[in-house]
């Protein structure tokens, strides 16, 4: 414990965010959180203002995935706090660590349907790690100290803090506590020794192994410790949508991404297995298809932080709960020491490797502008960016074609599908990480959602751009429509709804717009080079389908191959 100083809960909740290092915040103020806001006048906090309460959610969660730490936003009573609840639930399911502080009307009103009330925290409840009403302005220290160690230890997650008025305003002597001890709350870290040891004695039999790796790999830090694991077992590694720059596509074990809009190699991989060493997933309906017909020669090694995820969707043979990272360095240790023979994988490499050469990601090129060479020049040109993406289509071919080797290089909304995350979260890491080169790969559709936060980059000075990839379609759900529902095309065409570039500069962007294939390049170098927020406009074939593509409820080696 520190030095008690007499203070307000406003004052007192500045002097928490200090102790926790908390450097960048993103918010929306209203009446009951004017306390809060005149301590933020003076404060050594960079808080970005945003146009939108969700979009401070979703600002918070890109960068805490580019950065690894806590992201923080704010948001007044009622409907302020509400606009939050799409974007605490995008963390929710993607394990991101946030804390998502709210102001609440004074405590005497609470329940009587006051101006501006709502029960936030029954709201979140389902949505959130934790969250707590702070209905005593001495327990403000401790609530804050434990928000953020249990939004960032074991599987990471959102909490949210709701801050009555009147306990903004209430005095008292403030001390911030040293550590956190909650008796109910015990992640494992370590992993049980004997379950590790039989998951490498399994690895050492196994002929045909499958490394499938989740966000968890990202969120443990355990990138160098998975190579290591793939390297010594000679084993392909397939990264779902959450661990892409986990593991590097570059590298020959690499084969790509699973499921629905995986390749075919990684799905045959993984059908074919002996063996699935699953690492940080949590066995997404995207990825495994028809639950029935996953994998299903394989036994099933499952490392995960959050024991509740063992055996929920998929039946596990050998189970072992911890933090990834150091699971993977005992795993390997132990391998080490029982493996005496020369790799027994080889032929199933020989194999895995034909299926890449045979079925490579392809699209065809014609005259029109493809929005696959689109991303496949972003990364010709800036392989080094952070890549951020809306949902739907453009999120699919971001993950295809553009080649990660990092991992916190690819930031995109996986479990919920948040159309209307990407420019925001691309705000948000490019605060982060303000010296990497930040693009949202948006489909028009997702960037009129949250286009009005064009404003908020303008104002601050943050260079994201935004490539637009413009079919006048909601895209994803117009392919569905396309294979399964005659081109009945039911509002889903949106051409013509708005123009771009005009958009850009009535905000005081920087507009561009590109037709066709020669001009990409170019388009992209005048946007980096500018040093402002742009929002280039690529008019993209407005038919062009994702592939390959496994339908809803199929196994996943029944693949449609939209380009055959």
């Amino acid at each position: 414990m520190g030095k008690k100083t007499r203070m307000t809960g406003a004052r007192a909740l500045i002097e928490c965010l200090y102790a926790e290092k908390v450097e960048v915040m993103f918010g929306y103020p209203g009446g009951v959180l004017l306390p809060i806001y005149d301590e933020l006048y003076d404060a050594d906090i960079d808080h970005i203002l945003v146009r939108h309460e969700q979009a401070a959610a979703h600002a918070a969660d890109g960068y805490a995935r580019a950065t690894g730490k806590v992201g923080v936003c704010l948001a007044t009573s009622g409907p302020g706090a509400t606009n939050l609840v799409t974007g605490i639930a995008n963390a929710y399911m993607d394990s991101v660590p946030m804390v998502a502080i709210t102001g609440q009307v004074p405590r005497p009103l609470i329940g009587n349907d006051a101006f501006q009330e709502a029960n936030i925290t029954g709201i979140t409840l389902p949505i959130t790690k934790h969250n707590y009403l702070v209905t005593d302005v001495n327990d403000l220290p401790w609530i804050i100290k434990e928000a953020f160690h249990i939004a960032f230890t074991g599987r990471q997650g959102p909490v949210l803090v709701d801050i009555p008025k009147d306990v903004t305003t209430d005095e008292f002597d403030f001390e911030y506590p040293d550590k956190v001890d909650l008796r109910g709350y015990k992640p494992v870290k370590t992993g049980h020794k004997m379950q590790i040891k039989r998951g490498a004695e399994a690895i050492i039999k196994a002929r045909r192994p499958v490394i499938y790796i989740g966000g968890g790999i990202i969120s443990s830090n355990a990138s160098k410790e998975l190579l290591e694991l793939a390297e010594i077992i000679n084993a392909p590694v397939t990264t779902t949508l959450m661990a892409k720059g986990a593991f590097p596509d570059s590298h020959p074990l690499c084969v790509g991404m699973p499921g629905m809009h995986g390749t075919k190699y990684a799905n045959f991989a993984i059908q074919e297995s002996d063996l699935l060493i699953a690492i940080g997933v949590r066995f997404d309906d995207r990825v495994t298809g028809k639950v029935d017909s996953f994998a299903p020669n394989a036994r099933i090694i499952h490392i995960d932080i959050d024991p509740a995820e063992i055996s929920k969707n998929v039946r596990v043979d050998i189970p072992i709960v911890g933090n990834a990272r150091s699971i993977l360095k005992m795993l390997v240790e132990f391998i080490s020491e029982l493996k005496k023979s020369k790799s027994t994988t080889t032929q199933w490499i020989k194999k895995v490797e034909k299926w890449k050469q045979q079925y490579p990601l392809k699209y065809l090129m014609g005259d029109t502008l493809k929005p696959q060479y689109i991303v496949e020049q972003i990364h010709e040109l800036y392989p080094d960016s952070i890549i951020v993406t809306e949902v739907g289509q453009n999120q699919m071919w971001a993950a295809q074609y553009f080649k990660y080797s990092q991992p916190r290089t690819f930031i995109s909304s996986g479990g919920l599908g948040t159309m209307g995350f990407g420019f925001p979260a691309a705000m948000g890491a490019k605060k982060g990480c303000p010296d990497k080169v930040v693009f949202d790969i948006a489909g028009d559709g997702s960037f009129q959602m949250n286009s009005q936060e064009l404003a908020t980059v303008v104002k601050n000075d943050i260079p994201v751009i935004v490539a637009i990839l413009n079919n006048g379609f909601l895209g994803m759900v117009r392919q569905w429509q396309d294979l399964f529902f005659d081109k009945r095309y039911s509002f889903t065409s949106i051409d013509d709804s708005v123009d771009f570039v005009k958009l850009a500069e009535a905000y005081g962007a920087l507009g561009l717009r590109v037709t066709k294939p020669d001009e990409v390049a170019p388009a992209l170098k005048e946007a980096v080079d500018s040093g402002r927020p742009t929002v280039i406009d690529f008019v993209v074939e407005r038919e062009e389908n994702v592939s390959p593509m496994v339908p809803a409820g199929a196994a996943i080696n029944e693949i449609l191959d939209l380009e055959a």
